[in-house]
């Protein structure tokens, strides 16, 4: 027996087909000796119908009670039905139920803490299963655009000895007595690979310990990270966008139809899929936050807020460049001709997303790199092996991360960074 997926049968080339599908029973309702169920699968809903005449009354009044979320298998003719979801439905000439489920838990009207405890039983939602193809297109156009392109998949460790983006964010973690870390960033192993395959890239978990609790933090998350030797940082802000307008044309592609249910705003997000994108120098964003009565004055961080406020500018993703560089990490290569700046970008999603990229140019010489080490603060001893890099045939590099959940978000137009993955971690919630 041949089992369609739901969104196959769903097509007027299956009106009248035999067919056979299997999934989990969303809704129910039993009118007359009808019982009308909402059967879904990874694919979609439709609702199969079960008439007493033909199945008998014992299974009609078994299904009148049925619990939602059982599993159950179906075999029938598809037929074409206006008042149906999705316009079809499945008149059922076998009917199996497989899995009971009794008292679901969620029943509609719970509050967002029940709902996060129960996340393992949340994410059944035909609405995560869209967000989540969304992600899962996102991530095969990020492999898709490397893999064209001529850069090569790498796996640095995730337990690391030292910081990338500074202590503060750090998660400790005891290695056989030794004091170890949860990488916040791939960057500094992958700047080691660079001298190896010049063009390189990886896809790993980061972790920061944000006390943050807003709707575009998380404790851990996804990072699309490159890194290129010889590449200035206009090379890599070219990466850049030609990546994420990439992403964009792929989903547009092929997730229309999941970012229209979604309620996503199509156009809104069609100029995102046309580089270049804007470019505006730091100093010019303080001046547009001024102008707009904002309390920001030349050397601050650029917080969620400000960033919001910039985003109204633009239609479509825009690059943020040369940023004071007490503000930036201290492998910020500082700009030649303006010592006050470093040669790093942030590209901000516009509709009030903010940042998904933060990239630059990586200092290359050993003596500044080291001084600026000590100026942050930091054990140089931690950072010998990385400091080594610059003495044995150093070349000009660059790179930048792309935070997955920030660009699913945005793309997919959701409210809040938590939707985008099955379970997610930040300050608070570890369970499930």
């Amino acid at each position: 027996m041949e089992y369609r997926s739901i969104a196959d049968v769903m097509n007027k080339d299956m009106i009248g087909a035999h067919v056979c599908i299997r999934g989990w029973i969303y809704r129910r309702s039993v009118v007359g000796g009808k019982a009308f169920i909402r059967v879904r699968d990874s694919s979609g809903v439709i609702q199969v119908v079960v008439d007493s005449g033909r199945l008998g009354e014992e299974l009609v009044n078994e299904l009148k009670n049925i619990g939602l979320e059982a599993s159950v298998m179906a075999c029938g003719t598809v037929r074409e039905e206006p008042r149906a979801p999705g316009g079809y439905e499945l008149e059922a000439e076998s009917f199996k139920i497989t899995g009971y489920s009794r008292d679901f838990p969620i029943k509609g009207g719970e509050g967002l803490e029940y709902l996060l405890d129960n996340r393992h039983l949340w994410i059944r939602s035909p609405r995560f299963a869209k967000i989540l193809k969304v992600k899962h297109t996102v991530l095969e156009a990020g492999r898709e655009y490397f893999t064209s392109n001529g850069w090569w998949e790498v796996n640095p460790p995730i337990l690391t000895a030292s910081a990338c983006e500074g202590g503060a964010t750090l998660f400790p973690v005891d290695y056989f007595g030794q004091k170890a870390y949860l990488s916040q960033s791939a960057q500094l192993y992958l700047e080691a690979l660079i001298y190896v395959l010049e063009k390189v890239w990886s896809l790993t978990p980061s972790f920061r310990a944000e006390r943050s609790r807003t709707r575009r933090h998380l404790a851990e998350y996804w990072h699309l990270e490159p890194e290129a030797a010889w590449y200035t940082m206009e090379d890599m802000m070219r990466v850049a966008e030609e990546l994420v307008s990439h992403i964009v044309r792929r989903v547009l592609e092929e997730r229309r139809g999941d970012l229209i249910d979604l309620g996503r705003n199509i156009e809104r997000l069609k100029p995102a899929a046309e580089p270049p994108y804007p470019r505006i120098r730091y100093d010019e964003a303080v001046e547009i936050l001024q102008k707009k009565g904002v309390n920001i004055k030349w050397g601050d961080d650029l917080g969620a807020d400000e960033e919001r406020i910039l985003t109204m500018e633009f239609e479509k993703p825009f690059f943020v460049t040369h940023f004071p560089r007490q503000i930036k990490s201290f492998y910020m290569k500082v700009d030649p001709s303006n010592p006050n700046v470093v040669l790093g970008f942030d590209l901000l999603a516009p509709e009030g997303y903010g940042e998904i990229i933060g990239g630059g140019e990586r200092e290359d010489n050993y003596d500044v790199l080291y001084q600026k080490i000590v100026e942050q603060g930091l054990n140089p001893d931690d950072y010998k092996w990385y400091l080594d890099l610059r003495r044995y045939g150093s070349v000009p590099h660059s790179g930048f991360g792309l935070g997955v959940e920030r660009a699913t978000m945005w793309i997919a137009g959701l409210d809040h960074i938590r939707d985008t993955l099955p379970f997610p971690r930040f300050r608070g919630r570890i369970y499930p």
